[in-house]
């Protein structure tokens, strides 16, 4: 049966059950056969045949979903049994958006090591757009994300913890001995920003876009591809930020930002967890999927320092 799920569903992709047979290394009789027999079982026509090649039928086009459901998790299911009849190291391959990934994720998978030494961690820290589109072609299994992404019927997104974004200025600025700033205050200073893509640039501009402010009328005279780099520039002088509380605190320690709340308007953001509906999670992943959801162990673990 499953390689006559195999047969179906690259002749439902190719639509042309002569290059299927190139594809699968089959005869062209045997494939017509095998979608026969497939039909017969299911009692229903998958496909229109045309002198062009064949289409999906409504009903083919539901088998279809549902075929490559399954192949998913078969192929799931024989990746953990091949690793654990090898004694293979497991591994977790995941992406993740810039602020999670240098400031949540560390100390999260220091804590699933702990607990699970036996597993590694392969992770690529890219814009939310990029993750979003990776978890869709199931180069990773989990995307952890910052910002909103375009609604795809194959995305899963959960949220797993809100983050406030907060004005950011050196503590040499005037605004460094306030609490708060205004919204009409905000054009008047010179702006850096995250790139076009990033979670944090889209929160920030629908936030200020919801309360009243046209993003346009910032003064934004600096993009930056990394929340380190605003950190640099915010701290020699060269303007002011509106970026994650999280990844100021130890900075606001030792004095050398000021973070500022925006009056009546306060912005904060989901973090989300993103995984393909048509992809099963290992047993790995989804022990990672629990600790993200549990809201005291994240606040523990922010808590730590294990550079200093």
């Amino acid at each position: 049966m499953v390689q006559r799920f195999l047969v179906f569903k690259d002749v439902a992709e190719t639509n042309n059950i002569t290059l299927s047979a190139k594809n699968l290394h089959m005869s062209q009789p045997s494939v017509s056969l095998q979608i026969k027999d497939l039909e017969y079982a299911y009692g229903t026509c998958f496909f229109d045949r045309t002198n062009k090649g064949v289409t999906l039928t409504k009903e083919g086009k539901i088998f279809y979903e549902s075929v490559r459901t399954i192949l998913n998790i078969l192929d799931s299911c024989k990746e953990e049994i091949s690793t654990v009849a090898k004694n293979q190291r497991r591994v977790i391959c995941l992406g993740t958006s810039l602020t999670i990934g240098e400031y949540i994720l560390p100390n999260i998978l220091a804590l699933l090591f702990k607990s699970h030494p036996s597993v590694d961690f392969k992770v690529k820290i890219a814009n939310t757009e990029s993750i979003s589109q990776a978890v869709l072609e199931n180069k990773f299994h989990i995307g952890l994300i910052e910002g909103p992404t375009s609604q795809h019927k194959d995305l899963t997104v959960e949220s797993f913890w809100e983050d406030e974004l907060v004005v950011v200025v050196p503590y040499s600025h005037p605004w460094a001995s306030r609490a708060s700033i205004s919204l009409a205050e905000l054009p008047d200073e010179r702006l850096v920003t995250r790139e076009s893509g990033s979670g944090t640039r889209k929160v920030m501009e629908m936030a200020l876009k919801e309360r009243g402010l046209d993003p346009d009328q910032l003064n934004v005279t600096m993009e930056l591809g990394s929340t380190q780099a605003i950190k640099q520039v915010v701290a020699a002088g060269l303007g002011i930020s509106i970026i994650s509380s999280l990844t100021v605190s130890n900075e606001c320690d030792r004095k050398i930002f000021k973070t500022l709340n925006i009056q009546d308007a306060p912005v904060s953001r989901s973090l989300s967890i993103l995984t393909n509906a048509r992809t099963s999670q290992t047993k790995d992943e989804l022990i990672l999927i629990s600790l993200l959801h549990d809201q005291e162990l994240i606040a523990n673990s922010l808590s730590k320092d294990y550079i200093n």
